[in-house]
């Protein structure tokens, strides 16, 4: 038997079966496991983690044939989180190799086992929320983060940010247990090595617990340097060898992000945008919950404060991303965990019910709003499903010449990645700068691009994507629009293409 304390801070007494140590786990896990499944396919923003995956993966040592070599992209990128999750994966990976399976199932044993990582270092967190605040807020603060989209759906997925959320959440973990060095220590990690936007974060709490005098001066210099100059070493030794040249992946990522400002290059945002948008987004019911949270515990102030001065800091470049603050969100949903479970300790009370209804009427608005994203971005990957359609759907005859298929820039940032090539006869090239003219003179025999009409191409089909969500009177109120985005062209000099029975672009 275990004794602890609930939301009243009364004691409690907990038999620790399998659903109560697990079962929660076990939600979550499944959820995110859900959207692996259901989306596999990855963006943009995460192709350096999945093709330097892939690469470890399939070629080792050969550094040669690795994809940043060829597309080194506008700044480097630490390999250390790929290395750390190519040897956790190499294991299933083998066996899906002797069973002759696509290279997409290990994308999928990827994805999992980061998801399974980013979710263990959550339960770290919600273990150290069960010690300090009670059961009660612990099952609210689950609640929360499922039905909530983002987390869920972005853990798996292989971006700098969520590498770095993985120690964020241990660093919140320490610092609810008081253990204020070691979650200086995790911050320091993901600052150096992952994301140097975390310094924002680092700075912050170690200014509030200055501030509250929780640790000295001396104590954060002493416990912060060493660990910052192993980091530093780490990432230079590994990425050095990796990229071919002296390099601290981070350091180049900080002076192009905010000494140059060329992040700006990609889009802006209003200074409240993180305030209005991402977080109501991301938090859904609760947002609202957060403030009220902080007013009904006074100890959450402590906590809350630093992550808001981090959101608040961070708003100042312009441009701006949800990912880039997912770190904050697992602490707001702790405060929304405990405005939640003081609300249903208190909901017979009459000055409470009636806040309690409403609650609960938005937390089935949460469950709404996160099926409704989750439909929008399982059709935001029309470049996988494209080349899985070509796979699926290409004459499989006595192939002796190889099948070379152009993947365009749109196409290769909305889906594509290395787990999703197959082997001979299929040869990719994603070769760039190629003017819509020029390609009748190729010898490609497909193309995957945003054109629907291509001189010496036939278009085979086309794939919609995600375009807008439209709202109107009656049911369902709320509309997913799509429109053809990646287009399947085939070469009309091929016979096998001229007389093969495909669908036509529409």
């Amino acid at each position: 038997m275990e004794g602890e304390r609930d939301g009243d801070g009364a004691m409690a007494t907990k038999s620790p079966t399998f659903f109560n140590r697990f079962g929660w786990d076990l939600l979550l896990g499944s959820i995110a496991a859900f959207y692996v499944f259901m989306v596999p396919y990855t963006k943009v923003e995460e192709s350096f983690n999945v093709q330097a995956t892939h690469d470890i993966l399939y070629h080792q040592h050969h550094l040669e044939k690795y994809d940043h070599l060829e597309f080194p992209g506008v700044v480097p990128r630490t390999f250390i989180g790929a290395l750390a999750i190519s040897m956790l994966t190499s294991p299933i990976v083998v066996g899906l190799y002797l069973l002759h399976l696509p290279k997409i199932y290990s994308l999928y044993a990827v994805r999992l086992v980061l998801g399974c990582i980013v979710l263990s270092t959550l339960r770290f967190f919600r273990i150290q929320i069960r010690r300090k605040f009670g059961s009660v807020v612990e099952i609210f603060f689950v609640i929360l983060t499922a039905l909530q989209f983002h987390m869920l759906f972005y853990c798996s997925r292989p971006l700098p940010n969520i590498l770095a959320l993985a120690l964020v959440n241990m660093a919140y973990g320490f610092w609810l247990k008081d253990s204020y060095r070691e979650a200086l220590k995790c911050l320091i990690f993901a600052t150096i090595v992952f994301r140097c936007d975390m310094l924002l974060l680092l700075g912050s709490i170690a200014l509030g617990l200055l501030l509250t005098k929780s640790i000295s001066l001396w104590k954060v210099l002493n416990c912060c340097a060493g660990p910052a100059l192993l980091c530093i070493g780490l990432s230079v030794l590994v990425d050095s060898v990796m990229w071919g040249r002296f390099v601290w992946p981070e350091f180049e990522v900080l002076w192009f992000n905010s000494v140059l400002n060329r992040s700006s290059e990609w889009g802006t945002h209003s200074f409240h945008w993180y305030f209005t948008s991402a977080l109501p987004r991301s938090l859904l019911a609760a947002y609202p919950l957060v403030v009220l949270g902080v007013l009904l515990d006074r100890r959450m102030l402590s906590y809350i404060l630093p992550v808001f001065m981090f959101v608040l800091l961070y708003s100042k470049l312009p441009h701006k991303e949800l990912r880039f603050i997912i770190g904050a969100i697992p602490m707001f949903n702790l405060s929304a965990a405990i405005a939640a479970s003081r609300l249903h300790n208190n909901r017979k009370k009459a000055g409470w019910k009636m806040l309690y209804l409403i609650m609960l009427a938005s937390l089935l608005a949460s469950l709404g709003c996160s099926f409704i994203m989750f439909m929008a971005s399982y059709d935001n990957y029309p470049g996988g499903y494209a080349l899985k359609a070509l796979h699926q759907n290409a004459l499989k005859t006595n192939q002796k010449h190889d099948t070379w298929v152009h993947i365009d820039s749109f196409s290769a940032m909305n889906g594509i990645c290395r787990f999703s090539e197959r082997d001979f006869p299929w040869r990719y090239s994603k070769e760039e700068n190629i003017s819509i003219e020029e390609f009748r003179h190729r010898n490609f025999t497909f193309l995957l691009n945003e054109h629907s009409n291509i001189d010496g191409f036939r278009c085979l089909f086309s794939v919609s994507g995600f375009s807008r969500m439209n709202l109107r009177v009656g049911l369902p109120p709320i509309l997913l629009m799509n429109e053809p985005k990646v287009f399947i062209h085939g070469n009309m000099r091929s016979q096998d293409v001229m007389h093969s029975n495909w669908t036509g672009c529409h």
